[in-house]
């Protein structure tokens, strides 16, 4: 890397979930499994794969059924999102070792500025060092794109998996980008790239042609094109930010009254209010919660708080303030307020919630999900060898 350049690792753990399946149940790396389970229509759809069942065709968000009917044996296993959490933070405590400079995309992956930490060592050593280290010490295969902007470091961390390392650098770009598929254009969406490869953009390489401009603003902004333009070019962003993406792990709300309130209509009407502000930014920061609660402070300035928990994580504001109603019932005696308040924890982002299976779920209905897997997985098997 060229002196003054950001030196920025985006490191992408491979297969997260089904690597940690295997993390707890060993005996899965000789199987053929996905992650996943029945929905409450027992008609269930997978959520990731092993790599063993990408190699016959399984993916995620394929239905059991049509799972199961290329590979009948195919093991399914639940998730474990507590499991996945612990593993996740595993891994970003071992990245702190490395650089203060973290950026957590997701519960799998994260970027992280080593610009310092290669004055000391060579960035592809750096990087082997840490794939080992996760490896090793977590159980966790990863693979490492190292370039100067969060972009290429993204686009360098698929080049190779499992287990790669990729360097893209801005002098690199026409060799290794631009033969790609336009579908392998980080951002471009299932949608987009159809409609792209309608027009003739192909590849990456057509994208980049002013050429095909005219063609491209049929279905782009031009404004879009041109940010895509200067993140393929390495002109993109190079700031590795650790709060971009940091996930809260409550959020509440509270107000004041202009004099001690004892009327429940008046306050519980506040604390939905307060309960409503929440929830604006649980949906702001795309998450979903399992536990509501209040805060009351007294005339005397003592403070009384209470929470409940649901079964299942939600954002469905009439089930929050039903289950805060219900709590405010059974706790408050009359007594006089200055201050009320609404608080949502127990978080989680709302692409972990729609994981098709939840453990809430599973422990209630054990039984009934595995009998309705059971009974898929024989029609199915049936199916595929009638005759």
């Amino acid at each position: 890397m060229q002196k003054g350049i950001k030196i920025i690792f985006h490191i992408d753990m491979n297969a997260f979930y089904a690597s940690c399946a295997m993390i707890k149940e060993p005996y899965l790396k000789n199987k053929v499994f996905a992650i996943g389970g029945p929905t409450s229509s027992a008609k269930g759809v997978l959520s990731t794969a092993s790599y063993k069942a990408r190699k016959l065709g399984i993916h995620a968000a394929m239905s059991m059924a049509e799972a199961l009917k290329i590979y009948p044996r195919l093991t399914v296993v639940p998730v474990d999102f507590p499991f996945y959490r612990q593993k996740s933070e595993e891994f970003i405590d071992l990245l702190k070792t490395y650089s203060p400079l973290i950026q957590q995309a997701s519960i799998d992956e994260a970027y992280i500025d080593v610009t310092e930490r290669s004055k000391e060592i060579h960035p592809l050593k750096l990087a082997k060092e840490i794939q080992t280290r996760i490896y090793n010490e977590l159980k966790l295969p990863c693979s490492i794109g190292i370039a100067p902007t969060l972009f290429l470091a993204k686009m360098a961390s698929d080049l190779k998996k499992p287990m790669g390392i990729s360097v893209i650098r801005k002098r690199d770009v026409e060799k290794i980008l631009y033969p790609m598929d336009i579908k392998d254009l980080f951002g471009i969406g299932k949608q987009t790239a159809p409609r792209l490869k309608n027009l003739g953009i192909e590849t990456i390489g057509d994208f980049m042609n002013v050429n095909n401009f005219d063609k491209i603003m049929k279905i782009m902004k031009p404004k879009t094109y041109e940010g895509y333009r200067d993140e393929v070019l390495g002109k993109g962003n190079d700031i590795v930010d650790p709060d971009k993406y940091k996930i809260p792990k409550s959020i509440s709300s509270e107000s004041t009254f202009n004099y001690d309130v004892s009327e429940s209509k008046i306050i519980l009407d506040e604390l939905n209010v307060q309960l409503e502000e929440a929830h604006r930014r649980l949906k702001k920061h795309q998450m979903k919660a399992k536990t509501v609660g209040f805060k009351l402070k007294k005339s005397d300035f003592s403070i009384i708080t209470r929470s409940t928990t649901l079964k299942e994580h939600t954002n469905d504001l009439v089930v929050l303030k039903d289950a805060l109603e219900t709590l405010f019932y059974d706790i408050y005696e009359n007594e006089k307020l200055r201050l009320v308040g609404a608080t949502l924890s127990n978080l989680i982002t709302e692409n972990d919630v729609k994981m098709p299976f939840d453990l809430f779920t599973y422990d209630k209905f054990e039984w009934l999900l595995w009998y309705n897997l059971v009974g898929d997985f024989i029609w199915q098997y049936k199916k595929c060898y009638r005759g």
